[in-house]
C-alpha cells in the first residue's frame, strides 16, 4: 500500500451526524472551521455527512445590525443567523461579508472561513509609545494582556499621557475601514482624563485635540457618553455625543468607514451613529496611523481601559 491515499479535497470534511442535519445547514467542525451541508436533502442521525468549508454562501443575517464589506462575521448558534461579534456561548467565526449589508437585511453572503487581511493591527505591527508622567508597572502603565492592551492612568497628582501609535499608516484615499474594540474598566471619579481612539496623522504629548488630522471616538472621565469627532486641518467636527453609552466592563465595537473621506460613516455596535453629521477628512494630507491616546492634567484621578482590537483594512474600492 502507498504511504498516502487520496481521500477527498481538504475543504470536504466527512462526519457522522449526531442528529438531523438540514439541507444547507451551517455547522462548526471539530477543527473549529465553519461548514455547510451542500445538499438539498436533509440528513438523519448516523448518516455520513460531508461539510464544505470553502465558497460563498447566502445565509440568514441577524436583523438590526449593519455588516460592512469584508468585515468579520460570526454564526449566532442560538439564533441560526450571522451577526457581527460572538456572545459568550456557542457562537463561532464563519467568514467575511461579501458586500455591505444594511440593518434591515435578513440575508447575507459570506466567504466561508476567510479572515480579513488587515494592513495595520496594533497587536501585530510596529508601534510607538511615549509616556508622560511617573511610570509604574500596573499603575501608570501600558501592558499587553493576551490580545489586548491595558492602559492605566494613576492617581498621582501630575500630568500624564499614554499612547500607542502605529509606525506605518495609509492614505485618506485608501478606502480604509478601521475596526476598534475598547473596554472601559474604571472611568474614575474625576473629570480631567480624556481618551481618544481611532486614527490620526500624529500623536501629542498632552492634548489629542491639538492633533491636526484625526478621526476619533472620544471618552471623558466619569461620563458614559461615547463621542465622535474629526479634523482634517480644514474642517473640524468637535466631539459630538453619539447618544450611545458604554457600560464599564462591557466591550464596545466601533467601525470608521473611510471609503468616502468627505463623509466618514461611524458605527457603534454595528449601528450607524450621527448619520446626519459630516465627518470630513478629505483635506487631510496624512498618512493616517492608528492611535489610542489617554491624557490627564495634574489631578489625583485614575482611569483604566483596554483596547481589544484596533486595526485597519484597505481596498481598491
Amino acid at each position: 500500500m502507498p504511504e498516502a491515499v487520496f481521500v477527498r479535497d481538504s475543504d470536504q470534511i466527512r462526519y457522522t451526524a449526531a442528529g438531523a442535519v438540514g439541507a444547507g445547514e451551517i455547522r462548526q467542525l471539530a477543527d473549529g472551521r465553519a461548514s455547510f451541508y451542500d445538499s438539498n436533502t436533509a440528513a438523519s442521525l448516523d448518516d455520513k455527512v460531508v461539510g464544505t468549508t470553502t465558497g460563498q454562501v447566502t445565509v440568514a443575517k441577524t436583523n438590526g445590525v449593519v455588516i460592512l464589506d469584508g468585515g468579520r462575521c460570526y454564526w449566532d448558534h442560538s439564533a441560526n443567523s450571522v451577526t457581527y461579534r460572538p456572545a459568550n456561548d456557542r457562537d463561532f467565526f464563519v467568514g467575511t461579508a461579501v458586500g455591505d449589508w444594511a440593518s434591515g437585511d435578513t440575508l447575507i453572503t459570506v466567504n466561508l472561513n476567510t479572515e480579513p487581511r488587515y494592513l495595520l493591527d496594533i497587536n501585530r505591527d510596529p508601534t510607538e509609545t511615549v509616556f508622560v508622567g511617573t511610570r509604574a508597572l500596573g499603575v501608570m502603565d501600558l501592558q499587553a494582556r493576551g490580545g489586548a492592551y491595558k492602559f492605566n492612568i494613576s492617581a498621582t497628582n501630575e500630568a500624564q499621557k499614554i499612547d500607542i501609535l502605529t509606525q506605518d499608516g495609509f492614505s485618506k484615499d485608501a478606502n480604509a475601514i478601521i475596526e476598534l474594540i475598547f473596554n472601559v474598566r474604571d472611568d474614575g471619579a474625576g473629570t480631567v482624563v480624556d481618551v481618544s481612539l481611532g486614527a490620526a496623522n500624529a500623536t501629542n504629548a498632552s492634548d489629542a485635540d491639538a492633533i491636526t488630522e484625526s478621526l476619533f471616538i472620544h471618552l471623558n472621565a466619569n461620563d458614559v457618553n461615547i463621542y465622535a469627532e474629526s479634523d482634517d486641518g480644514t474642517t473640524e467636527v468637535a466631539a459630538t455625543d453619539t447618544t450611545i453609552d458604554y457600560t464599564a466592563g462591557t466591550p464596545v465595537e466601533v467601525w470608521f468607514d473611510m471609503r468616502n473621506p468627505a463623509d466618514v460613516q461611524i458605527y457603534v455596535n454595528a449601528a450607524l451613529v450621527l448619520g446626519s453629521t459630516v465627518f470630513n477628512v478629505n483635506a487631510a494630507v496624512g498618512p493616517f496611523k492608528l492611535l489610542a491616546h489617554v491624557e490627564k492634567t495634574a489631578a489625583t484621578d485614575a482611569y483604566e481601559f483596554d483596547i481589544n482590537r484596533l486595526c485597519a483594512r484597505i481596498a481598491e474600492q
